[in-house]
């Protein structure tokens, strides 16, 4: 019974850390990496990179807004890809419940992003191509909690640049991992003003 009584409070004590974290006036930031990679084949050697850093700022409980910026590259041989852009997004989180089930200490997202995105592509040999413009994404994510303000999050989003250029569209679909740290409002404040 002993057993059974202390398992129960750790749920709810898990479930309530990890909706505690996103209650309406905390801070998260961090970032997403996705698409590292070095190939390392004779005449073709290549790499490729991409970093999302982002602020969040909780205006209700589990919805955040801030800003983000993307920025990555894609290189081998024969070509050359510049992406970048700069914005904000919107992530919400569903019910704890429904991750807990999957992962305890995990949480379902869903995220949005808006703002000026770009993709300058050279290659050897032919015509660049560029966009420039306005960039939308969405798409869903999970996080699961390490320490009660530490997340490791897995986030597979969709993105369409449309704009100006030789070529009018983007279109990619970019399964992001990385870390986001959430604070506390009010000790990030207390914090920022002692120093």
């Amino acid at each position: 019974m002993k057993k059974l009584t202390a398992t129960i409070l750790f749920a709810c004590f898990v479930i309530f850390a990890t909706h505690a974290q996103t209650q309406r006036g905390n801070v998260m930031w961090g970032a997403s990496v996705s698409n590292i990679g070095l190939d390392l084949q004779k005449g073709n050697t290549g790499f490729n990179f991409n970093l999302t850093p982002k602020v969040g700022y909780f205006i209700a409980d589990d919805l955040a807004f801030g800003p983000e910026v993307n920025i990555g590259l894609n290189t081998n041989s024969g070509s050359t890809a510049f992406n970048y852009g700069i914005g904000g997004f919107g992530r919400y989180f569903l019910s704890s419940t429904a991750a807990s089930d999957v992962v305890r200490g995990s949480r379902f997202f869903v995220e949005g992003s808006a703002g000026l995105t770009g993709t300058n592509v050279k290659v050897k040999g032919s015509v660049s191509s560029n966009t420039n413009g306005l960039g939308i994404g969405f798409g869903p994510g999970l996080s699961y909690f390490v320490t009660d303000r530490i997340a490791l999050e897995g986030l597979l989003k969709y993105n369409l640049g449309v704009g100006f250029g030789n070529s009018t569209t983007t279109n990619r679909l970019n399964l992001g991992i990385g870390f986001q740290i959430y604070l506390p409002g009010r000790q990030l404040r207390d914090r920022l003003t002692e120093k």
